[in-house]
């Protein structure tokens, strides 16, 4: 697949589920004075995270610009350290959580996307029971599944959210 047609796939997906679609928001936060630029999905829907805002529906997808310069000495050692790419998401509001996320993921990369379930390896918090139970639901074999601790979670450690 192109990507304009991944990013189509990806927001009809969602859409088909009850998301309301929700364009990037700009890559500078604007009344977000705890960062410089969007880092992630996330970002624009932090005041609903955070319950200072009601939001306006209780499920959203998005495909968000994205610009990261907190590991830029990484950048090339690594495929996963970039600093400008877009990230698409999907996001409930106090609507569903791991079950039905969780689900949905490995529906669209297995079924919409057509990647085998025998290429697949995915990680969990080494705490996290409930998440390590629906991936073996799903289907997913122990030794595809991987208990990861805080100091391996690139996410929080080098994006800065």
């Amino acid at each position: 697949m192109q990507p304009n047609e991944v990013r189509t796939s990806f927001i009809q997906f969602f859409r088909d589920r009850g998301h309301v679609v929700v364009p990037s928001a700009p890559l500078v936060p604007k009344r977000d004075p705890t960062l410089l630029f969007t880092s992630a999905g996330m970002v624009q829907f932090k005041p609903y995270f955070e319950g200072r805002v009601t939001p306006p529906y209780k499920r959203a997808v998005s495909i968000q610009k994205c610009l990261r310069v907190s590991d830029l000495e990484r950048v090339g050692d690594s495929p996963i350290h970039h600093t400008f790419f877009e990230m698409p998401g999907n996001f409930s509001f106090g609507d569903y959580f791991k079950q039905e996320a969780l689900a949905w993921a490995w529906e669209y990369v297995t079924k919409e996307l057509g990647l085998s379930p025998d290429n697949l390896y995915v990680s969990v918090f080494k705490g996290d029971d409930e998440a390590y139970h629906i991936w073996r639901t799903i289907g997913v074999p122990d030794s595809r599944i991987s208990r990861r601790g805080e100091d391996e979670n690139f996410w929080k450690l080098k994006s800065g959210i």
